[in-house]
């Protein structure tokens, strides 16, 4: 049985619950310098000297990092710790900021993770940043996980922490101690310790079967939350919990629908005809936006979860889809056609007099915000291609981040740092991801063709 202090147990109805454990309960122990009582006499304490990554550079370079083997408490635990070292690599990889060093050209074997580095053997290959780290399995049948990051040069440690949590959670210790990694030295927060939802899409393409998917941003852990008997489109997260809305098409009516991720748990917001895409959440969860259709034209209506209130925004007799709430809550962002074309508009999230903010060629659709309030994104159709692209939120300083054939659905990581959208060429649509300079454009694997993600926050 897992700690129930650390992940509680989850029953679905339908399918396995998506079990979690709470990074809050991951029980993050003090800072591993010297003095705190784990083997640490002599070791050296962080110091103000930072080594910083500066990512606002629109070209960065990645920083040579050696990740070495987690050491292992004892031999059963061997595995499992080199695991941890290859997610952590992985993680630092694909986010196109860090070059993990190949350990063949390592010339100190660490051997206990307590004790100061050789630093000048690191330096001999160039290593800026050096992570090392054990894994060891406690009387309690709990789960330590320790590491620590050197700056190479300077000799110094700049961060170190412990993690307890039960063995069947391995991997997102990995993701925990990746995302501390990351922000000590970029100075952002990760997002490695996230999930993606998406639609799911097998079979021929006049009969495709569309299937709710969640996995973890990197692949791994793949669920299904859906069955495949009704047409499931546009999941969304809830900005403040593991929470989804979706869309579904059976028998009758489009339904909305309130999924919880922890319990498997299904709730019909409401059955509502016509409607054109599914709900946002506000950014405190407790209301979504959305856009019905009636008649020839649709508008944008903002529903309390708690009351069940819906309250009209817009008034138009043009199509206005895709809202989607800033992170303070105080605006919206949406799509229009009331100049004649699909463009992007800003208003209050009360409603009121909306603001044109997109002007350049062709149309656009699908906005998002982003996370930080710095950015909307967007697709963009011109010229026979499909762009995604970002702008500040008074429209200056548009981007085009990549274009090609298809590409629609933009979804920022919860840090604002990364870009997710879907591409079909032609045969079936698959997933990417883009930093908002428009670099290290990646295609992210999944086991069948997949559309419209949806990145979830930070795990709780």
């Amino acid at each position: 049985m897992m700690d129930s202090k650390i992940v509680a147990d989850t029953v679905s109805n339908e399918f396995p619950a998506f079990g979690m454990s709470r990074r809050r309960l991951l029980l993050a122990g003090a800072g591993l310098t010297a003095g705190i009582g784990l083997g640490g006499a002599g070791l050296i304490r962080p110091a103000h000297a930072v080594l910083r990554l500066d990512v606002t550079q629109g070209n960065v370079q990645p920083m040579p990092v050696a990740i070495t083997d987690f050491g292992a408490g004892a031999p059963a635990e061997g595995e499992m710790a080199r695991n941890v070292s290859g997610i952590i690599s992985a993680n630092l990889r694909r986010s196109g900021l860090f070059a993990p060093i190949d350990p063949a050209a390592f010339i100190e074997k660490i051997a206990n993770s307590d004790a100061v580095p050789r630093f000048p053997d690191w330096r001999a290959i160039n290593a800026q940043a050096l992570i090392t780290g054990r894994l060891t399995r406690q009387g309690d049948g709990r789960l330590k996980a320790e590491f620590r990051l050197w700056d190479v040069f300077a000799g110094q440690q700049l961060a170190g922490q412990q993690y307890f949590t039960t063995p069947e959670n391995w991997r997102r210790v990995a993701h925990i101690i990746s995302d501390a990694i990351y922000e000590r030295l970029t100075g952002e927060k990760g997002y490695f310790d996230t999930r993606i939802v998406f639609v799911d899409e097998t079979g021929p393409k006049d009969r495709r079967v569309k299937r709710l998917a969640i996995m973890d941003q990197d692949s791994a852990n793949l669920r299904y939350l859906t069955r495949g008997e009704d047409l499931v489109l546009t999941p969304r997260f809830n900005p403040s919990t593991q929470e989804i809305t979706y869309m579904s098409y059976g028998q009758g009516d489009p339904r909305v629908l309130l999924l919880n991720i922890e319990t498997g748990q299904r709730e019909t917001v409401g059955n509502f005809p016509g409607m054109t895409f599914a709900p946002r959440f506000s950014p405190d969860g407790q209301r979504v936006i959305m856009s019905l259709q009636q008649g020839g034209n649709s508008n944008l209506f903002v529903m309390d979860l708690r009351s069940r209130k819906t309250t009209r925004l817009t008034d138009t007799a043009a199509i206005d889809t895709s809202p989607s709430y800033s992170p303070d809550g105080q605006r919206i962002c949406f799509e229009s056609d009331r100049g004649g074309k699909p463009q992007i508009y800003v208003m209050g999230a009360g409603g009121g007099q909306a603001q044109r903010i997109s002007f350049g060629e062709g149309s656009y659709s699908t906005p998002v915000w982003s996370p930080r309030g710095d950015f909307v994104a967007y697709t963009r159709q011109a010229g026979g291609k499909f762009g995604i692209g970002i702008m500040k939120p008074d429209g200056s300083g548009e981007r085009v981040l990549t274009e090609g054939f298809h590409n629609e659905g933009p979804t920022f990581a919860p840090n604002g740092r990364v870009v997710m959208f879907f591409r079909d060429p032609g045969q079936g649509p698959s997933l990417y991801t883009i930093d908002v300079t428009g670099r290290n454009e990646q295609k992210v694997p999944t086991p069948s063709f997949a559309s419209d993600p949806a990145w979830s926050p930070l795990l709780a």
